[in-house]
C-alpha cells in the first residue's frame, strides 16, 4: 500500500455525485497494490495518525493530527502503482483489482476513523476534481508491505 500525504489548510473533492471537504489536516492519495493487505492499511493508518507533522509553539513539527483537531480527506489513487519503465504509457498491472482495492481502501478509512478522526472521502473508481491548499508544503510518502512500514 502506498500513500502520499499532504498537509493542508483545506482540501475538497468533487464530481457529479460527491462533494466533500475538510479544513486543516491531511489530504491522502491512497494506492492499493496487488499484494496490499489489511495489515498494511492498519500499519499506515497508525503511522499517519501519530505522525508529528504540525508545528508547536516553537515552530517545530511536534504535534500530531489529533492534537490539532485535524481532519483527513482520503482519495483512492490507483495510479500510485503505475509502472513507467517501458514506453510512454504507464502500466497498472501492479494495482489491485477494483473490487478488492475498494475493500482495502474502505478498511483503511475505517481504521483512521477508529482513532476519532473525521475522514471524508472521494468516490472510488471515478474521475474527481481535487482541490488542496497545501500547508508548508509538507508532503510525505508512506508505504507498507507485509504489515510493516517500508
Amino acid at each position: 500500500m502506498k500513500i502520499v500525504l499532504q498537509r493542508v489548510k483545506q482540501a475538497s473533492v468533487t464530481n457529479d455525485s460527491v462533494e466533500n471537504k475538510i479544513k486543516k489536516g491531511y489530504c491522502l492519495l491512497v494506492g492499493v497494490g496487488k499484494t496490499s493487505t489489511e495489515s498494511d492499511s492498519a500499519a499506515i493508518a497508525k503511522k499517519i495518525v501519530n505522525a508529528r507533522l504540525f508545528e508547536d509553539a516553537e515552530g517545530k513539527l511536534n504535534l500530531n493530527l489529533q492534537q490539532v483537531n485535524g481532519e483527513i480527506l482520503s482519495i483512492s489513487q490507483f495510479t500510485l502503482y503505475a509502472d513507467v519503465r517501458k514506453g510512454n504509457r504507464p502500466g497498472f498491472t501492479q494495482s489491485m483489482s477494483p473490487d478488492r482495492a475498494n475493500e482495502l481502501y474502505e478498511h483503511f478509512n475505517d481504521t483512521l476513523r477508529s482513532y476519532g478522526i473525521n475522514v471524508q472521502t472521494g468516490e472510488f473508481g471515478t474521475d474527481m476534481l481535487v482541490d488542496i491548499a497545501n500547508d508548508g508544503p509538507v508532503t510525505i510518502i508512506y508505504e507498507s508491505q507485509d504489515g510493516k512500514i517500508i
